[in-house]
């Protein structure tokens, strides 16, 4: 290794391809926690409980940005290595699950049911199974590489992970898409829905597009990162994760603070949720 300042792990393998930036790692552990902190503080406002994914994500983001920040002086070492990669890579798919739920609720809460490609009340389930899908193959992936023994395997199953996030992300969008073009050409009460409002369904439909475009960028990336493996140019410079990943998350987060869904409106999505599974027995 060139980079004088790493360690080896064990018989001479080396878990970094640099030593990480102690600085950026800080400065991101601190943005994290500013904006998780808000979305808490949101969350007990609003009581919108399912959003409470978005504050797990950002929670692990501070773990792993507080770890990467160990590992600085510790590139020896796994512990830091397995948090801050396994934390890191994760969030992302929080992220995804609460933009599934959130896309069904909206449609919900204008009775645009018939507009959306897929039945309302099979919407975040598909999406949330795919997406814990995702999840559970990128974490089993991260804990293999972190063992240094299966880099390649993991490497590989990371990809796997990460293109079944990309398929589902790219199935979302068009169902949104769909969902929107219909609902405002053929229904003729759209516009009384809170169309041009703080909170309206355009608007949650506008971010989800948003945040959705960003968390595409990024698995896109992470794909590219792990499919040119361990000496690839994305693992062996730093600043492709901080660009790719982590400005977009943070990005995402102020994003879905700013923006974020009207209480009255997903309380409203609720209940008629309900009232749907009770007539349905």
């Amino acid at each position: 290794m060139s980079d004088s300042g790493l360690q080896p792990y064990k018989g001479g393998y080396y878990l970094w391809t640099y030593v990480p930036s102690l600085a950026a790692a800080i400065v991101f552990a601190v943005l994290f926690t500013g904006v998780t902190a808000a979305h808490c503080y949101r969350l007990w406002k609003s009581r919108l409980w399912f959003c409470i994914w978005f504050i797990i994500g950002g929670l692990m983001e501070i773990v792993g940005f507080c770890a990467r920040a160990s590992a600085s002086s510790k590139t020896g070492q796994l512990i830091p290595y397995v948090i801050q990669n396994l934390f890191l890579l994760l969030p992302p798919v929080l992220f995804a699950a609460t933009a599934y739920m959130i896309l069904g609720r909206t449609i919900r809460s204008v009775n645009g049911e018939r507009y959306s490609l897929v039945r309302v009340r099979w919407l975040t389930k598909v999406f949330v199974s795919g997406d814990a899908l995702s999840f559970f193959i990128q974490g089993g992936a991260a804990g293999l590489m972190a063992t240094g023994g299966n880099m390649q395997l993991g490497e590989r199953l990371v990809v796997v992970g990460l293109l079944i996030q990309v398929v589902l992300f790219g199935c979302f969008c068009a169902t949104a898409g769909v969902f929107h073009y219909r609902f405002q050409r053929y229904d003729v009460g759209a516009a009384a829905y809170g169309d041009g409002g703080p909170g309206g369904w355009r608007q949650s439909l506008y971010m989800l597009y948003a945040i959705s475009a960003l968390i595409m960028v990024r698995s896109v990336f992470r794909v590219i990162e792990y499919s040119l493996g361990h000496d690839g140019y994305p693992l062996t410079h730093e600043w492709t994760l901080y660009v790719f990943d982590s400005v977009l998350m943070f990005a995402a987060m102020v994003i879905f603070y700013v923006w974020n869904p009207s209480p009255d409106r997903y309380q409203q999505a609720e209940l008629l949720n309900l009232e749907g599974v009770a007539s349905s027995k």
